[in-house]
């Protein structure tokens, strides 16, 4: 009796301590951790001096209230981290407290780009860079609380790292003329190498801060977006060849990337996510997935409901899930569902490349 009291006892405590550094029952990874732009903010932009905000209703609507998620509901991440087995969602960096950070942060930024520039028509944002260098804050955090580099470097070795910006760069720079002249100075090759040299140059640095699985998010169907369809598509309906075209260039090369990183740093792992080809897929078989409105926000103001993101306490659609978008930019927390489920498990050879979230997950480096 003795000694199955003291094994009691010695589970209860294992059991707590992998709860507090993000080891919980079920979850597949200590901790996740998240760069990107809008699509994927979750209250990075809450406090800051820009535009490009969605703290107020009815964004956050199916959500119990707004967040800072540019949606109705959950966003991509948040059905990764769903999927991992996380019970919560990822704290934004703005508000990641004391031990919360063993289990990841949210570092993404709205109007935030590959580029120190792009967005700034929109106000502050936190780009790339920034993002990298709040990360490196919450290393030195993950080091206190741990006690040493080492027992950090093999904590965050098995850590997800999830990185998607690229959209900003064409959306709110590249082709956007009447505040950048990128368009004008670079072709489309010319600029996807541009941020793709960028874009390698912060990987690098998250991996010398201990970033070892990665999962680089492709560029989805901006071209197809109803502030795209509202300003360049004739009826409306016809995606812009030209967005998606170089939307293409650059994942292609960024699907490259994960051939060079993962040739040239074998203690590390990258995939590629093929948000264009997902999406493409929803669109055009909308209906297997329940949905009746491609081309339309649920939410927002003139042609396409595209011309202006939602408006505060606005009142959005009633049929949220059968919209693949909810505003003029970002997917409806059903498309995100979709999206974020065919990242984690591939539903077609396609939908990732080597292979899924899933399986980076359980891979031991």
């Amino acid at each position: 009796m003795e000694v199955l009291r003291w094994w009691s006892v010695c589970l209860v405590v294992v059991v707590v301590v992998l709860q507090h550094i993000g080891g919980g029952s079920g979850q597949q990874v200590p901790c996740y951790f998240i760069f990107g732009d809008s699509l994927v903010d979750n209250g990075n932009n809450n406090q800051l001096q820009s535009l490009a905000r969605a703290d107020y209703l009815p964004y956050g609507i199916d959500f119990g209230g707004p967040t800072g998620r540019f949606s109705n509901g959950k966003t991509t991440v948040d059905v990764i981290a769903q999927q991992l087995g996380f019970t919560g969602f990822i704290p934004p960096f703005a508000t990641a407290r004391g031990r919360t950070v063993l289990g990841g942060v949210n570092y993404a930024s709205a109007a935030a780009g590959i580029r120190a520039e792009t967005g700034r028509q929109l106000g502050d944002r936190i780009d790339f860079a920034g993002q990298v260098r709040n990360y490196q804050t919450t290393v030195a955090q993950i080091v206190n609380i741990l006690g040493s580099e080492d027992a950090a470097a093999d904590y965050l070795s098995k850590c997800i790292y999830s990185i998607g910006l690229g959209s900003n760069d064409y959306l709110n720079n590249y082709f956007m003329p009447q505040f950048y002249n990128t368009g004008r100075q670079y072709t489309t090759e010319q600029w996807a190498n541009i941020l793709i040299q960028q874009y390698t140059e912060q990987l690098r640095n998250l991996y010398n801060y201990g970033a070892r699985k990665f999962a680089l998010i492709g560029l989805g169907q901006i071209g197809c977006s109803p502030s795209e369809l509202a300003q360049n598509s004739p009826d409306g309906r016809t995606c812009v060849a030209r967005i998606n075209n170089a939307n293409q260039i650059f994942n292609n090369k960024l699907k490259s990337l994960v051939n060079q990183f993962n040739g040239n740093t074998p203690d590390s792992k990258f995939i590629y996510i093929n948000a264009y080809g997902i999406f493409e897929d929803m669109i055009n078989n909308a209906a297997r997935y329940g949905f009746t409105v491609t081309n339309a926000g649920c939410c927002g103001v003139g042609r396409n409901n595209g011309q202006i993101t939602c408006l505060p306490l606005q009142t959005p659609c009633q049929n949220r899930n059968q919209h693949v978008f909810w505003d003029a930019f970002h997917p409806s927390e059903a498309a995100n569902v979709v999206i974020g489920r065919r990242s984690y498990s591939a539903q077609s050879a396609s939908d990732a490349y080597p292979f899924d979230i899933r399986r980076l997950a359980q891979i031991t480096l």
